[in-house]
Protein backbone atom coordinates (compact mmCIF):
# COMPACT_ATOMS: atom_id res chain seq x y z
CA UNK A 1 0.00 0.00 0.00
CA UNK A 2 3.11 2.28 0.99
CA UNK A 3 4.51 1.28 -2.18
CA UNK A 4 1.27 2.20 -4.48
CA UNK A 5 1.17 6.38 -2.81
CA UNK A 6 4.61 6.64 -3.24
CA UNK A 7 3.41 5.47 -6.87
CA UNK A 8 0.67 7.78 -7.37
CA UNK A 9 2.58 10.78 -5.26
CA UNK A 10 5.45 10.95 -7.86
CA UNK A 11 3.42 10.56 -10.67
CA UNK A 12 2.42 14.49 -10.84
CA UNK A 13 6.75 15.01 -10.53
CA UNK A 14 7.13 13.34 -13.24
CA UNK A 15 4.64 14.42 -15.42
CA UNK A 16 5.48 17.98 -14.60
CA UNK A 17 8.99 17.23 -15.20
CA UNK A 18 8.27 15.34 -18.59
CA UNK A 19 6.07 18.88 -19.02
CA UNK A 20 8.79 20.91 -18.67
CA UNK A 21 10.73 19.07 -20.89
CA UNK A 22 9.26 18.91 -23.60
CA UNK A 23 8.04 22.83 -23.00
CA UNK A 24 11.84 23.47 -23.36
CA UNK A 25 12.37 21.23 -26.60
CA UNK A 26 10.03 23.37 -28.37
CA UNK A 27 11.63 26.50 -27.56
CA UNK A 28 14.48 24.92 -29.26
CA UNK A 29 12.66 23.96 -32.00
CA UNK A 30 9.70 25.76 -32.81
CA UNK A 31 11.27 29.20 -31.07
CA UNK A 32 14.53 29.24 -33.05
CA UNK A 33 12.79 29.15 -36.38
CA UNK A 34 12.37 32.21 -38.34
CA UNK A 35 10.23 35.11 -38.29
CA UNK A 36 12.55 36.33 -35.06
CA UNK A 37 10.68 38.70 -33.13
CA UNK A 38 13.26 41.26 -32.29
CA UNK A 39 11.17 43.96 -31.55
CA UNK A 40 9.71 42.48 -28.84
CA UNK A 41 13.01 41.09 -27.96
CA UNK A 42 14.18 43.95 -26.97
CA UNK A 43 11.43 45.49 -25.38
CA UNK A 44 11.55 42.18 -22.83
CA UNK A 45 15.87 42.90 -22.34
CA UNK A 46 14.81 46.21 -21.26
CA UNK A 47 12.01 44.89 -18.75
CA UNK A 48 13.07 41.61 -17.64
CA UNK A 49 17.06 43.17 -17.56
CA UNK A 50 17.12 47.83 -17.32
CA UNK A 51 14.12 47.43 -14.61
CA UNK A 52 15.05 44.88 -12.36
CA UNK A 53 18.78 46.36 -12.29
CA UNK A 54 17.63 48.56 -9.19
CA UNK A 55 16.84 45.89 -6.98
CA UNK A 56 19.65 43.54 -8.30
CA UNK A 57 22.36 46.93 -7.75
CA UNK A 58 20.68 47.06 -3.59
CA UNK A 59 20.73 43.04 -3.03
CA UNK A 60 23.91 43.26 -4.41
CA UNK A 61 25.64 46.42 -2.07
CA UNK A 62 24.15 44.86 1.09
CA UNK A 63 25.21 41.04 0.35
CA UNK A 64 28.72 42.39 -0.07
CA UNK A 65 28.80 44.95 3.25
CA UNK A 66 27.17 42.03 5.23
CA UNK A 67 29.20 39.50 4.39
CA UNK A 68 32.76 41.63 4.96
CA UNK A 69 31.02 42.60 8.44
CA UNK A 70 30.77 38.68 8.88
CA UNK A 71 34.21 37.77 8.10
CA UNK A 72 35.55 40.35 9.33
CA UNK A 73 35.66 39.07 13.60
CA UNK A 74 36.60 35.36 12.35
CA UNK A 75 39.25 36.24 10.18
CA UNK A 76 40.63 38.77 13.30
CA UNK A 77 40.95 35.42 15.43
CA UNK A 78 42.80 33.48 13.03
CA UNK A 79 45.29 36.98 12.52
CA UNK A 80 44.15 36.83 8.80
CA UNK A 81 42.28 40.08 8.20
CA UNK A 82 44.62 41.45 5.53
CA UNK A 83 42.94 38.36 3.36
CA UNK A 84 39.58 39.40 4.16
CA UNK A 85 39.35 41.44 0.53
CA UNK A 86 40.68 38.07 -1.20
CA UNK A 87 38.36 35.85 0.53
CA UNK A 88 35.19 38.06 0.12
CA UNK A 89 36.09 38.24 -3.35
CA UNK A 90 36.26 34.80 -4.10
CA UNK A 91 33.22 34.24 -2.13
CA UNK A 92 31.12 36.73 -4.15
CA UNK A 93 32.42 35.77 -7.23
CA UNK A 94 32.49 32.51 -7.60
CA UNK A 95 28.94 31.51 -5.51
CA UNK A 96 27.56 34.27 -3.20
CA UNK A 97 26.94 36.69 -6.61
CA UNK A 98 25.68 34.49 -8.95
CA UNK A 99 23.18 32.14 -6.76
CA UNK A 100 22.08 35.44 -4.53
CA UNK A 101 21.42 37.22 -7.69
CA UNK A 102 19.27 34.42 -9.64
CA UNK A 103 17.10 33.98 -6.74
CA UNK A 104 16.03 37.52 -6.93
CA UNK A 105 15.95 37.33 -10.45
CA UNK A 106 13.14 34.04 -9.95
CA UNK A 107 11.13 35.78 -7.44
CA UNK A 108 10.81 39.40 -9.79
CA UNK A 109 11.13 38.24 -13.15
CA UNK A 110 9.61 34.42 -12.72
CA UNK A 111 6.52 35.45 -11.05
CA UNK A 112 5.89 38.58 -13.24
CA UNK A 113 6.46 36.00 -16.38
CA UNK A 114 3.64 33.48 -14.99
CA UNK A 115 1.53 36.14 -13.88
CA UNK A 116 1.41 37.92 -16.70
CA UNK A 117 1.10 34.86 -19.11
CA UNK A 118 -1.56 33.27 -16.75
CA UNK A 119 -3.61 36.08 -17.19
CA UNK A 120 -3.15 36.24 -20.70
CA UNK A 121 -4.10 32.53 -20.89
CA UNK A 122 -7.56 32.68 -18.73
CA UNK A 123 -8.43 35.89 -20.63
CA UNK A 124 -8.25 33.90 -24.18
CA UNK A 125 -5.43 36.88 -25.36
CA UNK A 126 -3.17 34.06 -25.93
CA UNK A 127 -6.23 32.19 -28.37
CA UNK A 128 -7.29 35.27 -29.85
CA UNK A 129 -3.60 36.08 -31.31
CA UNK A 130 -3.40 32.27 -32.64
CA UNK A 131 -6.79 33.46 -34.83
CA UNK A 132 -5.18 36.48 -35.69
CA UNK A 133 -2.52 34.54 -37.18
CA UNK A 134 0.50 35.19 -34.39
CA UNK A 135 2.47 32.42 -33.13
CA UNK A 136 1.83 32.79 -29.27
CA UNK A 137 4.56 30.86 -28.85
CA UNK A 138 7.35 32.79 -30.64
CA UNK A 139 5.88 36.14 -29.61
CA UNK A 140 5.42 35.40 -25.74
CA UNK A 141 7.52 32.55 -24.78
CA UNK A 142 10.61 32.83 -27.04
CA UNK A 143 11.10 36.23 -26.94
CA UNK A 144 10.73 35.65 -22.36
CA UNK A 145 13.16 32.57 -21.87
CA UNK A 146 16.49 34.14 -24.80
CA UNK A 147 15.58 37.86 -22.55
CA UNK A 148 16.36 35.77 -19.53
CA UNK A 149 19.29 33.72 -20.52
CA UNK A 150 20.59 37.02 -21.65
CA UNK A 151 19.94 39.24 -18.84
CA UNK A 152 20.77 37.02 -16.21
CA UNK A 153 24.16 37.11 -16.83
CA UNK A 154 24.56 40.36 -17.13
CA UNK A 155 23.06 41.40 -13.91
CA UNK A 156 25.48 38.84 -11.92
CA UNK A 157 28.47 40.86 -13.48
CA UNK A 158 26.96 44.24 -12.30
CA UNK A 159 25.90 42.90 -8.64
CA UNK A 160 29.06 41.29 -8.01
CA UNK A 161 31.08 44.59 -9.00
CA UNK A 162 28.66 46.51 -6.97
CA UNK A 163 28.97 44.07 -3.88
CA UNK A 164 33.22 44.23 -4.04
CA UNK A 165 32.49 48.02 -3.75
CA UNK A 166 30.09 47.30 -0.84
CA UNK A 167 32.68 44.80 0.96
CA UNK A 168 35.07 47.88 0.42
CA UNK A 169 32.85 50.19 2.22
CA UNK A 170 32.44 47.41 5.34
CA UNK A 171 36.42 47.23 5.26
CA UNK A 172 36.57 50.68 5.93
CA UNK A 173 34.04 50.88 8.51
CA UNK A 174 36.76 49.55 10.94
CA UNK A 175 39.69 50.25 9.02
CA UNK A 176 41.36 52.68 6.44
CA UNK A 177 42.00 50.59 2.88
CA UNK A 178 42.39 52.47 -0.13
CA UNK A 179 40.10 52.05 -3.10
CA UNK A 180 43.75 50.55 -4.96
CA UNK A 181 44.99 48.37 -2.55
CA UNK A 182 41.42 46.95 -1.61
CA UNK A 183 40.72 45.96 -5.38
CA UNK A 184 44.41 45.02 -6.12
CA UNK A 185 43.72 42.48 -3.11
CA UNK A 186 40.03 41.38 -4.75
CA UNK A 187 42.19 40.65 -8.15
CA UNK A 188 45.55 38.79 -6.96
CA UNK A 189 43.07 36.10 -5.31
CA UNK A 190 40.96 35.78 -8.57
CA UNK A 191 41.72 34.40 -11.98
CA UNK A 192 39.77 33.01 -15.10
CA UNK A 193 39.02 29.65 -13.19
CA UNK A 194 36.56 31.56 -10.87
CA UNK A 195 34.84 33.80 -13.20
CA UNK A 196 34.30 31.44 -16.50
CA UNK A 197 32.32 28.64 -14.28
CA UNK A 198 30.17 31.57 -12.26
CA UNK A 199 29.14 33.33 -15.40
CA UNK A 200 28.32 29.97 -17.63
CA UNK A 201 25.96 28.70 -15.18
CA UNK A 202 24.22 32.35 -14.79
CA UNK A 203 23.27 31.45 -18.64
CA UNK A 204 21.40 27.98 -17.21
CA UNK A 205 20.17 29.84 -14.19
CA UNK A 206 18.40 32.56 -16.69
CA UNK A 207 17.30 29.80 -19.19
CA UNK A 208 15.61 27.83 -16.01
CA UNK A 209 13.96 30.96 -14.91
CA UNK A 210 12.81 31.88 -18.66
CA UNK A 211 11.34 27.90 -19.15
CA UNK A 212 9.31 27.99 -15.84
CA UNK A 213 7.74 30.92 -15.55
CA UNK A 214 6.70 30.72 -19.56
CA UNK A 215 5.94 27.30 -19.00
CA UNK A 216 3.92 27.46 -15.54
CA UNK A 217 1.90 31.15 -17.31
CA UNK A 218 1.52 29.46 -20.34
CA UNK A 219 -0.28 26.44 -19.30
CA UNK A 220 -2.26 28.18 -16.38
CA UNK A 221 -5.93 27.24 -15.77
CA UNK A 222 -8.78 27.49 -13.09
CA UNK A 223 -9.80 31.60 -13.66
CA UNK A 224 -7.56 33.96 -11.69
CA UNK A 225 -6.84 31.51 -9.47
CA UNK A 226 -5.09 29.46 -11.77
CA UNK A 227 -2.88 32.89 -12.22
CA UNK A 228 -1.72 33.43 -8.60
CA UNK A 229 -0.86 29.41 -8.59
CA UNK A 230 1.35 30.16 -11.51
CA UNK A 231 3.12 33.05 -10.68
CA UNK A 232 3.89 31.54 -6.98
CA UNK A 233 4.72 27.67 -8.29
CA UNK A 234 6.96 29.53 -10.76
CA UNK A 235 9.42 31.15 -8.39
CA UNK A 236 9.41 27.81 -5.90
CA UNK A 237 10.43 25.78 -9.01
CA UNK A 238 12.18 28.22 -10.73
CA UNK A 239 14.57 28.66 -6.99
CA UNK A 240 14.95 24.85 -6.97
CA UNK A 241 16.49 24.64 -10.09
CA UNK A 242 18.93 27.34 -9.63
CA UNK A 243 20.23 25.35 -6.68
CA UNK A 244 20.01 21.91 -8.92
CA UNK A 245 21.60 23.63 -11.21
CA UNK A 246 24.53 25.53 -9.21
CA UNK A 247 25.26 21.90 -7.13
CA UNK A 248 25.85 20.26 -10.90
CA UNK A 249 28.34 23.02 -11.70
CA UNK A 250 30.17 23.11 -9.02
CA UNK A 251 30.55 18.79 -9.62
CA UNK A 252 31.37 19.82 -13.53
CA UNK A 253 33.53 22.43 -12.02
CA UNK A 254 35.29 20.14 -9.47
CA UNK A 255 35.92 17.04 -12.62
CA UNK A 256 37.39 19.57 -14.37
CA UNK A 257 39.93 21.18 -11.48
CA UNK A 258 38.66 24.29 -12.00
CA UNK A 259 37.98 24.72 -8.13
CA UNK A 260 41.54 24.60 -7.07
Amino acid sequence: MKLWTLTEGNKEFINETGSITKFANRFFIVGMKPRYEFKELLTQCYLIGYKSLPLVALTGFIMGLVLTMQLRPSLIVYGVESQLPEMVGISIVREVGPVITALIFAGKIGSSIGAELGSMKVTEQIDAMEVSGINPFKFLVATRIISTTLMLPILTVLADAIALFGSYIGVNINSVTSFSLFFTQVFQGLDLNDLLPAVIKTFFFGFAVGVVGCYKGFNSNKGTKGVGIAANSAVVLSSVLIFIIDLLAVQIADLMGLNY
